[in-house]
């Protein structure tokens, strides 16, 4: 249950990261309410899921989905450069994220 909480903290980060943007600087209100309501909804997460899992590795995969999720919405959304390069360098990521979890004691 850890893990799954752990992702989803992961995905909140995303939400919260690409949200940042659309603030416009903290002054847009409904915006900025639900990327401050994200920041603390995935720290309360991450917060939780370490109660179980070891701190190196949850806050690794947290980051990670959240930069992985956060760098694919700003192609996405943001009209941010897609090159091959970044998509492999974005693959490697995934792969040591999964690396990550495959290799923590449970």
């Amino acid at each position: 249950m850890s893990w799954l909480i752990l992702v989803f903290a992961g995905l909140l980060e995303v939400v919260w990261a690409l949200g940042l943007k659309y603030t416009h600087g903290f002054t847009r209100l409904v915006p900025s309410a639900v990327t401050i309501a994200a920041m603390a909804a995935s720290m309360w997460l991450l917060g939780t899921a370490v109660k179980t899992l070891p701190i190196g590795t949850a806050y690794a995969v947290w980051v990670g989905i959240g930069a992985v999720g956060t760098a694919i919405g700003g192609m996405a959304l943001l009209d941010e450069p897609v090159s091959a390069v970044r998509i492999a360098l974005l693959a490697v990521l995934v792969a040591s994220i999964l690396g990550l979890k495959l290799t923590a004691p449970t």
